[in-house]
């Protein structure tokens, strides 16, 4: 009788787990199939709506990182006022003012997406000569298909001043104020190789100018693109052999010199946390790059008019006001570095990028005009060159003692400023003339 007692409660219990828990303790292959399959039915639209919501997520954060979080960016309709300005009214100086405007966050969120990719990647010195000069790349490529090679040698040697006098003249001044009176300090090594770098550049760039009006071609018109054509081939090799250099070979120069900034190296790795991924910076690139090259054949096209309309010379709209939209990134991220006393990584952003252009883009534009069947040669003028030439110099003598304060600073500006107003009284003129 306790035995049949036993029984009933032992077949109780086991009734009652099978309530609670049928896959564990059933017997029958049949049902633990069946829940099986019920469990991965229900389970699969859930993952998926989980994977949906994460991109969805993901991408609603990518854009408002890169298209609401700057405050820059509320210049962003003024692109495509300019187009519609240009449909419907005609107006150029209107449109180059609008297309500059709507170019100038476009610039800034280009330089960001390129931090991101590099931080992230950590590729290096190349992407940051293709994608850091990603603006004046495609103004100059597009001026240079529709035959506007003086426009194109213009903003690119603008850009070497601007880089040089005022990104790095602001940088100096804004980081000696906020750390006076303390004498901030850089490597003085890396700014001696930038330096030779960029003397080379004036080299490659003098001397087809001085064959020209010295009148000492062997055929006149035809030596200096020549010329121009094999310095440039020279210099991108110069250019490759410099990253190789300094990434490879010889990286520990280019290490900073502040023994507080190695010590400090996981705080400063904390507040560098990209916001987006390598993909979306990828795809960020790619759009911001087109919506770029749309606009800037708008800006090339209303140059002209602008000039007339304002009254004002091609030169210094190409010299001055160009390069300022184009540098608007190196500008913001120079500054930011220099306050937070990383001058090291100010000199790579201005001195870096200078070198870039004169030692990349520059003859990279060259072969590229030797493609189109375009004359782009390297003999910029006799005004334009002497004017690289002493601002080279000029730079070169401010960064031999690898040190920088807010004086330093000012005196960089007020030579930007002598530039200004130089090219604002400067016309081109024709060999005739």
């Amino acid at each position: 009788m306790g035995s049949n007692k036993m029984e009933l409660s032992s077949e109780k219990i086991d009734l009652d787990s099978d309530e609670e828990s049928p896959l564990t303790l059933s017997q029958s292959p049949g049902t633990k199939q069946s829940f099986q399959f019920e469990a991965s039915h229900t389970s699969a639209p859930k993952s998926k709506s989980h994977v949906f919501r994460k991109l969805q997520y993901t991408a609603l954060h990518s854009v408002n990182v890169v298209l609401f979080k700057a405050k820059i960016n509320v210049l962003l309709p003024f692109g495509p006022l300019a187009v519609l300005l240009h449909y419907f009214t005609g107006r150029h100086g209107w449109v180059f003012f609008f297309s500059l405007l709507g170019i100038t966050p476009l610039a800034e969120r280009l330089g960001y997406a390129t931090d991101i990719f590099l931080v992230v990647s950590a590729v290096g010195g190349l992407l940051n000569a293709t994608f850091g000069n990603a603006t004046e790349m495609i103004i100059s490529i597009y001026a240079l298909k529709n035959g506007m090679i003086r426009v194109v040698q213009q903003s690119l040697l603008g850009s070497i001043l601007s880089n040089m006098l005022l990104v790095l003249g602001c940088a100096f001044f804004t980081g000696g104020i906020v750390h006076y009176p303390k004498v901030q300090r850089f490597n003085q090594t890396a700014a001696i190789v930038s330096s030779g770098l960029l003397l080379m550049a004036v080299m490659g760039i003098l001397l087809p100018a001085v064959l020209h009006f010295t009148r000492t071609e062997v055929h006149f018109g035809k030596s200096e693109v020549a010329l121009s054509r094999f310095s440039s081939c020279i210099m991108l090799v110069a250019y490759a052999s410099y990253l190789f250099f300094q990434l490879k070979s010889h990286a520990n120069l280019y290490d900073s010199v502040d023994e507080e900034r190695e010590n400090n190296n996981d705080d400063s790795d904390e507040e560098e946390v990209p916001e987006i991924t390598m993909w979306e910076s990828i795809a960020w690139l790619t759009i911001l790059t087109i919506w770029v090259s749309v606009l800037s054949g708008y800006l090339v096209d209303a140059i002209e008019g602008a000039s007339d309309s304002w009254n004002m010379p091609v030169s210094f709209i190409s010299v001055i006001l160009l390069p300022i939209v184009g540098n608007a990134a190196e500008h913001a991220s120079a500054i930011m570095f220099a306050m937070k006393d990383k001058l090291d990584i100010t000199l790579g952003v201005a001195i870096g990028s200078s070198t870039q252009i004169s030692m990349f883009v520059i003859p990279f534009c060259v072969v590229v005009g030797w493609i189109m069947g375009q004359p782009m040669d390297l003999n910029f003028q006799l005004f334009e060159t002497a004017t690289l030439f002493i601002t080279v110099l000029v730079v070169a003598f401010m960064l031999q003692e690898g040190t920088s304060n807010y004086f330093k600073g000012v005196m960089l500006i007020l030579c930007y400023l002598i530039v200004a107003a130089s090219f604002f009284l400067h016309v081109d003129k024709s060999d005739d003339d």
